[in-house]
């Protein structure tokens, strides 16, 4: 038989090249940030850049990519690469990294061709801001104690009693009278890296900000106050060294219709600067855990830094409390990530194309009970360190290969480098002998391995040997 020449897609006309799966060419990606995930991007095997401000086919013309809250910029500006293209076409892309902002402009009038990625569900804010998150939980929690019994709904009491402010003000008023004396944190609730947070003991710390607020609307260009949760803080949080902390954990959705989740086995602690006390509650050095807000302080030692790996957690907590502690908490948080994710199914809109990497955080109480505290849709990609570079390069490059655009997987894996399948339409459960977290050497049922050893290059190098060897054989 004579070999046959295929066309390179970059020399095919435009409308072959956006016509079913990529097949053997070159992946075109777009990029709007200028961090970790264009470095993965650029020294992708087959991948190649194109430029443009636009994503895809759209009625209503092009719309520059506005500067991302998560430490980017548009990518369209000079980037002095040697691969990229000087295409700039609509739709001349098979992947897209692309902002938020961006996609909000875009989505309603784009027209996605059938092998297109692109980063975000056009409604993810319904449970990355605050108040929306909380509001979705609260739902889901009522409704399965409505059809479940409360029994079953204490698997929602993961996250702090929270109202939104200004419209539920009032009912925070009574739950605040109740309960004299405790301390109360407010956010705001679509800001990140700390920004706009505050800890409060009594009712006149927040006059500024509702002033006004409840008087008529005399002056309808009035300025109305930022929307904001106010949550009881948690007083007594697990410290490490008298340290606070939380845990950032990176959960890949690749589908809501079905329900389609990958967790991501490492990740990181991130400490407070300054050791824990409620004597001040105005230190954000000592409250407040981010690293745009912990690397300001005096004494921060940038070389140290103030995180540590969760496999280095994991070891910590197993060798302070016991394995079985430590699989609880991990327990806990997958729980966390399950219901969270189960909050919004219904309600985010769902797309094929879609797909979203969001950081979650969470924080560990003195009774080793993990709670949720927030959502990122756009988790910092920007490194601390080298190990913080280290990681996230891993964690995007496993995204690409989950994703798999190249078509060089099964689609049957249970795990593909760091991440770890844990739920699809339904809990996923581990194959014999696959958990290496064990306990006195047996396994957990659950697919989920946060914490434990990643050895994810090796792991990737053997399922893709294994799926090339099935293909071949399904073919012969």
């Amino acid at each position: 038989m004579s070999k046959i020449n295929r066309v390179p897609g970059y020399m095919q006309s435009k409308g072959n090249r956006n016509r079913g799966p990529i097949g053997d060419r070159e992946i075109r990606y777009k990029c709007s940030m200028q961090n970790t995930i264009l470095d993965v991007l650029r020294a992708r095997p087959g991948w190649q850049e194109v430029s443009g401000t636009t994503g895809a086919s759209s009625s209503g013309g092009t719309t520059s990519a506005k500067t991302s809250t998560q430490n980017s910029t548009p990518s369209n500006q000079a980037t002095g690469s040697a691969t990229t293209s000087s295409k700039s076409s609509d739709g001349d892309w098979d992947f897209y990294w692309c902002d938020r902002e961006w996609l909000h402009a875009n989505y309603d009038t784009m027209f996605l061709q059938e092998h297109q990625k692109i980063l975000h569900f056009r409604n993810h804010y319904e449970l990355t801001r605050k108040n929306l998150m909380v509001k979705n939980l609260k739902r889901l929690r009522k409704q399965t104690e409505r059809e479940m019994g409360k029994k079953e709904a204490e698997s929602f009491d993961f996250f702090p009693t929270t109202y939104e402010l200004p419209s539920e003000y009032h009912i925070f008023v009574e739950e605040f009278k109740k309960n004299p004396g405790i301390i109360w944190i407010m956010k705001p609730a679509a800001k990140s890296q700390g920004r706009g947070i505050f800890l409060f003991r009594k009712l006149k710390d927040i006059t500024d900000w509702k002033k006004g607020e409840y008087q008529p609307l005399t002056d309808p260009n009035r300025e109305v106050p930022e929307t904001y949760v106010v949550q009881r803080y948690i007083e007594d949080p697990y410290l490490i060294g008298g340290r606070k902390f939380d845990i950032r954990v990176y959960v890949l959705v690749v589908s809501y219709n079905p329900l389609k989740v990958w967790l991501y086995r490492s990740g990181f602690a991130r400490f407070s600067n300054s050791r824990f006390s409620l004597d001040s509650i105005e230190d954000a050095y000592v409250h407040l855990t981010n690293v745009a807000v912990q690397k300001t302080a005096p004494d921060y030692d940038p070389d140290k830094g103030c995180k540590w790996a969760t496999q280095q957690l994991r070891q910590y907590l197993t060798a302070k409390h016991s394995a079985d502690a430590a699989r609880k908490v991990f327990q806990g948080i997958d729980n966390i990530i399950i219901k969270s994710l189960q909050s919004v199914q219904k309600i985010i809109i769902n797309d094929k194309h879609c797909f979203e990497m969001y950081g979650y955080d969470v924080l560990l109480d003195a009774n080793l009970k993990p709670w949720l505290i927030e959502i990122n849709a756009s988790p910092s990609l920007t490194a601390s360190g080298k190990d913080d570079y280290d990681l996230k390069y891993g964690v995007l490059n496993d995204v690409l290969n989950v994703l798999d655009l190249e078509n060089r997987l099964t689609g049957k894996e249970k795990r593909v480098g760091g991440f770890d399948l844990i739920w699809d339409d339904g809990p996923v459960l581990a194959d014999d002998g696959s958990m290496e977290c064990s306990v006195n050497g047996t396994s957990t049922t659950a697919n989920s391995f946060l914490g434990c050893h990643c050895e994810r290059k090796k792991q990737l190098r053997e399922i893709y040997t294994a799926a090339q060897a099935l293909k071949k054989t399904a073919v012969s």
